[in-house]
């Protein structure tokens, strides 16, 4: 494929994206995020309406220029462009495994900036690698150490889909205890919704692990993880 179809689709994105694009809507959005943003002002039905037509157009193209197409969205550091890249890239989830997981490694580090960006890519496109392939998660414990609090969030996000399903509870709970002193709330929220995740499948296991958690972990993430537990044991994790 010719580098001018990739060319071209980008310019047919851009277009749509201005066309939909709202000064008033763009204010707002970036008064809403702590951290700082690059939005064009286009609402979520008409953002997935785009990528849609993205997705259909793609799907026939080799995987080399897919990815190629990708990586001129993000590099525009604007908000609509990377969503558009997490929701077609979902399309092709089925078929993500170790080469899309290091791809996604890289967008982490590279271009995410923002909660939005990270729990995109994390909880449907990595998420969907370790679906595919378990042994995957095993990779994201030494993501806990990274200086880049995205990719520190990522590393429990990336695990929610695998705590809603009931599985990898050993490593999800390995990366739990590896973020457990982490200082960023953004991260601490990341691990209070995958702790909250677990529960639902397996609560006892939630319970006990957090015995000790109870006196010392920051409250926040106790609060969260605590959403959708029954009375009795939030009123145990909650309740000094």
């Amino acid at each position: 494929m010719q580098n001018q179809e990739c060319g071209k689709l980008l310019r047919t994105i851009r277009s749509q994206i201005k066309a939909a694009s709202s000064h008033q809507r763009a204010a707002g959005i970036r008064a809403y995020f702590h951290e700082p943003v690059d939005p064009s002002g286009v609402a979520a039905p008409q953002l997935k309406q785009i990528a849609r037509l993205v997705y259909r157009e793609i799907k026939p193209w080799p995987v080399e220029d897919r990815d190629r197409l990708m990586e001129e969205l993000w590099k525009s550091g604007k908000l609509e462009e990377g969503a558009i890249v997490c929701y077609v890239y979902r399309g092709f989830s089925e078929s993500c495994a170790e080469r899309e997981f290091e791809l996604f490694e890289k967008w982490i580090d590279q271009y995410v900036g923002n909660w939005a960006h990270c729990d995109g890519v994390s909880s449907w496109l990595v998420g969907a690698s370790i679906a595919n392939r378990p042994v995957l998660a095993s990779k994201l414990a030494r993501w806990t150490k990274s200086k880049h609090r995205w990719k520190r969030r990522a590393a429990a996000v990336s695990l929610v889909k695998e705590a809603g399903a009931g599985r990898n509870t050993e490593t999800i709970l390995q990366i739990c205890q590896l973020l457990r002193d982490d200082a960023d709330d953004m991260v601490r929220k990341g691990l209070g919704w995958l702790l909250k995740e677990t529960y639902p499948r397996k609560p006892r296991e939630v319970i006990r692990f957090l015995d000790d958690w109870r006196a010392t972990a920051p409250r926040l993430v106790l609060r969260i993880a605590a959403e959708k537990m029954t009375a009795k044991d939030k009123k145990w994790l909650l309740t000094k």
